[in-house]
């Protein structure tokens, strides 16, 4: 209970918020570092995922190699990266590691969207005269978005929680809250940043799921 107590202390403390060094400044670093590389990530998967999905061609051995990525650990990829040239270009490191850890949900889930998107649908599509790519965009691709945006969701998830790698190559983020506190040997600073990391990523599945919930018809699978 004491420690319960002092992290609880710890983040009531208004100049714990405040400053450089303050909560707001690192949510404001991790927000930037999560969806830069969310979006860099995005456009890399989505249009390999989606042109194989259409095309119905090489999915297996995309979705197969971006799984073996998975078993690679991202700090395992961050040190390697900071031992070659690349390392010397302040976040690179960070922001490729994370990268190729988000790719993996956002590639599977695309592909496996479209390749469930319902052949008949498909085929009367193609057989009121839509081209590949009206077919792609009005067709496939809505009736695939909600496994797509499941796919985004657990990405950017995955990347709160991973993104606080970042504090141990001098990042910012709220992983220097946590690097903090071991460098000052203090439990509850320590569990106090891991727990603003856990409420953050709860904040952006909540997020995403409203958002799903809210969304129009299309981007809920249905297509008029």
């Amino acid at each position: 209970m004491n420690t319960l107590s002092a992290v609880w202390t710890w983040l009531t403390t208004a100049a714990n918020w405040s400053g450089e060094n303050g909560v707001w400044h690192r949510l404001e670093q991790h927000l930037v570092l999560t969806f830069s590389c969310l979006v860099i990530s995005a456009l890399i998967a989505l249009p390999v995922a989606l042109t194989l999905g259409h095309l119905g061609r090489g999915g297996a051995l995309a979705v197969n190699l971006a799984n073996i990525g998975r078993a690679v650990p991202t700090f395992a990829v961050l040190v390697l990266l900071l031992l070659t040239p690349i390392g010397r270009y302040g976040q690179w490191p960070t922001i490729i590691a994370l990268v190729l850890f988000a790719i993996p949900p956002l590639l599977t889930n695309a592909y496996v969207g479209m390749r469930e998107v319902d052949q008949n649908v498909v085929r009367a599509a193609r057989g009121m005269g839509m081209t590949g790519t009206q077919l792609v965009w009005r067709v496939e691709v809505p009736l695939a978005f909600p496994l797509v945006l499941t796919g985004i969701r657990i990405a950017a998830v995955q990347l709160v929680a991973t993104a606080t790698l970042a504090a141990l190559v001098g990042g910012g983020g709220l992983g220097r809250i946590i690097t903090a506190g071991f460098n000052l040997a203090s439990t509850p600073q320590v569990v106090a940043g891991a727990v603003l990391v856990a409420v953050f990523a709860l904040l952006m599945e909540a997020a995403f799921e409203l958002a799903q919930r809210c969304a129009p018809d299309w981007a809920r699978g249905r297509i008029r």
